[in-house]
């Protein structure tokens, strides 16, 4: 009886946690080393006081991502993993004021768009029709497919994507599509906000980014029992289930490669050897740490980075009823914050915030009675060795003076518990580097075709999968690169070289 192919995982992010349960039903034998002592990699949490916060991604999409591998691996998702759509998908915030509440309801949308910012309800279904086109004609090649394989020209719908392209969205801005949809500017940043789901500028990035909008409007928003939490810990689960070894509190050390093929990694200066190796480290430090690779890694440097965070967790000893799960606080002005984010890498003194506040969905569950958990998050650029102590208080008292003024309470005095994520701290827990959430930036027409690949022509059997590679950042697309990945070991694995 032949032995079980072994495949080893560098990471339990959740990229990594999806490939070890696709490749183990495939039936790899596979382990999985990660350095930190939790999986979930971003997609983790902290506990403060009774406080329950989502540490890292805080917003849930296509949930058919983790309902196929519960299909995969011939479990029943309902005993791991409960979720449930979400009537509101945020509430808006403008510093005149003004509030809009963004329904899931495309009908009820529009009416709000119409009656409070004078929008017309064509302009809206319009917007969102063209949204779901690009998404199902060009975004699905983008994100299902490698834009680095040959025979993707031959499984990919290809030419109906060519027949339905606006050539326009690839050489306008993203702002500039929204601005030819809507006459308010309160609606062109509402829609402008998108660019930040991949860490990048409305005002750079290419108008075919208009198909994000599709993923909330079109197809939902969805809270998981739990918070996001219950996502790893099902996927964690999951894997366990399915045969996966997991090694905590173990990096690896260097990837073992010879005459252009994987041979496995080093572990606490221990040679493991196995078929095939995928790293769900960002790929910069995949590179230069594990492969000893400066030339390549120096490659990847040449893309701009994705934007960072600057994330407050706070205890809220009230309740804030006009608060819901997603909340935004808008920057009066919104080009002059990402040209902060981009151009000169430094804190805009009036940022955009972000509240999220899991609590309003689990009464009494994620925080004590009376009182709300609340993550609070700015954008923040990339780190380039800024001072971030000195951000950090400036970035504290920016956002408290925005929610004192839009809100109108004095907010300092409320906060009982207090915890602080910055871009040095995502980097170090993360091994994102510079802090980067989402790997490069989609900041230029060509960055999808720019981003690493799933796997190496230089390595055979070597396979990359996460945020920092194809097809890029957040949660529904870490989950799709381990799809393109097991798919490539698929054919891979039949393929003589």
């Amino acid at each position: 009886m032949q032995d079980s192919p072994k495949a080893i995982i560098i990471g339990a992010g959740i990229a990594g946690l999806a490939s070890a349960i696709r490749l183990s039903v495939q039936g790899f034998e596979v382990t999985v080393f990660e350095k930190n002592n939790y999986p979930g990699g971003k997609l983790s949490n902290l506990e403060l006081n009774g406080y329950h916060f989502d540490a890292g991604p805080s917003l849930f999409t296509q949930p058919l991502n983790i309902e196929e591998l519960f299909v995969l691996a011939e479990e029943s998702i309902a005993e791991y993993f409960q979720y449930r759509q979400l009537p509101v998908l945020c509430n808006y915030f403008y510093e005149d004021g003004i509030t809009l509440t963004a329904y899931a309801d495309k009908e009820a949308l529009a009416k709000e768009l119409c009656d409070k910012l004078g929008e017309t309800a064509d302009s809206v279904r319009d917007y969102l029709t063209v949204s779901k086109k690009i998404y199902l004609n060009i975004g699905q090649i983008f994100l299902n497919f490698s834009l680095h394989k040959m025979r993707t020209l031959f499984s990919a719908p290809i030419f109906r994507a060519l027949a339905t392209i606006r050539w326009s969205y690839l050489f306008r801005s993203m702002h500039r599509v929204n601005t030819g949809y809507f006459k308010n500017p309160k609606t062109i940043q509402l829609f402008n906000r998108y660019a930040t789901f991949n860490g990048s500028s409305p005002y750079k990035a290419p108008g075919m980014l208009t198909l994000i909008p599709h993923l909330e409007y079109n197809e939902g928003s969805f809270y998981p029992k739990g918070g996001m939490i219950s996502i790893t810990n099902a996927l964690y689960q999951l894997a366990v289930k399915k045969g996966v070894r997991f090694h905590f509190n173990t990096p690896v050390q260097r990837i073992i490669h010879n005459e252009k093929k994987v041979e496995g990694v080093v572990v606490n200066g221990e040679n493991l050897y196995a078929n095939i190796v995928v790293s769900n480290m960002d790929v910069f430090f995949t590179y230069q740490q594990l492969l000893g690779n400066q030339h390549a890694a120096r490659k990847i440097l040449k893309q701009e980075r994705s934007s960072s965070a600057l994330i407050f967790y706070w205890g809220i000893k009230k309740e804030f009823p006009q608060l819901g799960l997603h909340n935004i606080f808008f920057a009066a002005d919104y080009k002059a914050e990402f040209d902060h984010l981009f151009r000169l890498k430094k804190m805009y003194n009036d940022p955009t915030v972000y509240i999220n506040i899991t609590g309003k969905c689990e009464p009494g569950l994620q925080a004590p009675e009376g009182r709300e958990n609340w993550f609070v998050m700015v954008n923040a650029p990339a780190n380039t060795g800024q001072d971030w102590n000195n951000y950090r208080s400036k970035y504290r008292a920016a956002i408290i003076a925005r929610l004192n003024r839009l809100l109108q309470t004095d907010i300092e005095p409320l906060i009982e518990v207090e915890e602080v994520l910055d871009p040095v701290l995502i980097e170090a827990g993360t091994a994102s580097y510079m802090g980067s959430l989402y790997g490069t930036s989609s900041n230029s027409r060509m960055a999808a075709f720019l981003r690493h690949p799933n796997f190496t022509d230089d390595i055979r059997g070597l396979y990359f999968v996460g945020g920092s590679v194809h097809p890029g950042g957040g949660i529904p697309l870490c989950l799709k690169s381990a799809k393109i990945m097991s798919e490539m070991v698929m054919v891979d694995k039949h393929t003589k070289h």
